[in-house]
């Protein structure tokens, strides 16, 4: 069943077309660069991309037959990196994940429609930690459909009770007399015990696609049935995880938020940590000794509308975010940044404006650097699992050529990025132009 709705939902989005505008080679000219790196603009300059890649920087970036865009003095930097976004559940709600009038087509074709967007709004790249992806990806990488590179988790792995237990109340556990869940079935979450079983769903998701592997260690603030302070998954089966992902050479992220949580995963060798918003001094510390990554976000209270305990649950999340960037930054912890939005459609505008609530902590550059190159780097610990060849989050000569022109210097002000539809002029990813409303369009050179 799982196998024929894949294939439906491919054949679907094939019949999308792409909308880029592609040439051999394009020329920036009159840019002033931001090379992900965190150093100051560079004086007035041109950049020459060829085929997917930058080819030339500065005065050898010429060509006779470019396609030339004058930046006009404008900003040219790395394309935007969301290192945590669910894409398909990020574009329904949580009910019409569970309500079966709504198809698996239905939920695919809005995440269609979200990628692409997130790609207008400047987000050339994305983690996908949880949730069916890989068609939308297969079509995106194919070049039959628009959106943002992807690195894919695929389901997400979670014990019985835990956050990603997405049952409701009337599913019974298929061990005592009940079905695989609608969850399950659409590929958001695989419910795992023990040992075996955790392999199994690791192994599912590496033979899908995944080029990580993201594992439900803790409690969660939007699950009903899972407090916050809990700690989920036994060591031997976080352990599990690890070892069949490192045997694909790749590795396991893990949705925790306490100490005790977090410290289990790391002792079980477990290489990057999503969230931890209330981790203690102490453990802050220790990711920085054993030079484990932190993916932690700014997020919002929960709506009115949410019950009063996922209300509460987040408020602690919420008021620990604090506490949790300054003891990252004066402890020099892996810090990558994502949004983590999930089933509020409306919320996915704010994509962009999310990166400005950094300015609490971190000066525009150390911002600007930390959304291209540092979740760059992040996005490499796939190691031979990463799905595309080549090096992003900078720019420079060999780098691929995922762009964006600027309208203005984000170096300086920083809510330039809030606004991508007015100040993002270009967007460029894999050497292909998705956006252009400079001055004049596009000039081919003479």
């Amino acid at each position: 069943m799982a196998n024929r709705i894949a294939r439906a939902v491919v054949a679907a989005l094939l019949s999308t077309p792409a909308l880029a505008q592609t040439s051999p080679e394009t020329l920036f000219t009159n840019v002033r660069v931001f090379d992900g790196s965190g150093a100051p603009l560079t004086a007035p300059t041109a950049v020459l991309v060829r085929g997917n890649t930058i080819a030339a920087i500065g005065a050898s970036a010429t060509s006779k037959t470019a396609t030339v865009i004058d930046g006009h003095g404008r900003t040219l930097m790395p394309g935007l990196i969301d290192n945590h976004v669910h894409i398909t559940m990020g574009a329904s709600s949580q009910a019409d994940l569970v309500d079966p009038r709504v198809t698996p087509e239905m939920l695919q074709a809005r995440g269609q429609a979200e990628a692409e967007a997130m790609l207008l709004r400047g987000f050339t790249a994305v983690r996908d930690m949880g949730g069916p992806i890989f068609a939308i990806k297969a079509t995106i990488d194919s070049g039959k459909s628009v959106g943002p590179r992807i690195w894919p988790s695929g389901a997400m792995v979670s014990q019985t009770s835990g956050h990603g237990d997405g049952r409701l109340p009337n599913e019974r556990s298929r061990r005592w007399g009940g079905e695989v869940s609608r969850g399950e079935l659409l590929g958001a979450y695989y419910i795992a015990d023990g040992r075996a079983e955790v392999l199994t769903a690791v192994r599912e998701d590496l033979r899908a696609g995944a080029s990580q592997i993201k594992v439900m260690a803790g409690g969660g603030a939007a699950s009903a049935y899972d407090p916050l302070d809990v700690a989920q998954y036994t060591f031997d089966e976080l352990r599990a995880a690890v070892e069949a992902a490192d045997d694909w050479n790749t590795y396991v992220t893990v949705h925790a938020y306490t100490p005790k949580a977090v410290r289990r995963a790391v002792d079980a060798g477990v290489k990057c940590i999503e969230h931890g918003q209330l981790l203690d001094e102490a453990t802050v510390e220790l990711l920085a000794e054993k030079g484990i990554w932190l993916s932690l976000q700014v997020l919002d209270p929960a709506p009115p509308t949410a019950p009063e305990s996922t209300r509460a649950k987040k408020l602690q999340v919420v008021d620990g975010t604090d506490a949790a960037y300054r003891w990252a930054k004066q402890y020099h912890v892996k810090l990558a940044w994502g949004t983590d939005f999930l089933f509020n459609v409306k919320q996915n505008v704010n994509q962009g404006k999310d990166i400005t609530k950094l300015a609490k902590w971190f000066t525009p550059p150390e911002i600007l650097k930390m959304v291209t190159h540092d979740n760059a780097e992040l996005l490499a610990m796939s190691g031979p699992r990463t799905p595309y060849a080549g090096k992003l989050g900078v720019v420079e000569t060999g780098a691929l050529a995922d762009l964006i022109l600027v309208d203005g210097d984000p170096t300086h002000d920083i809510n330039l990025v809030a606004d991508p539809a007015k100040t993002f002029v270009v967007i460029m990813k894999d050497g292909k132009i998705y956006k252009n409303i400079t001055t004049g369009g596009v000039n081919s050179a003479r």
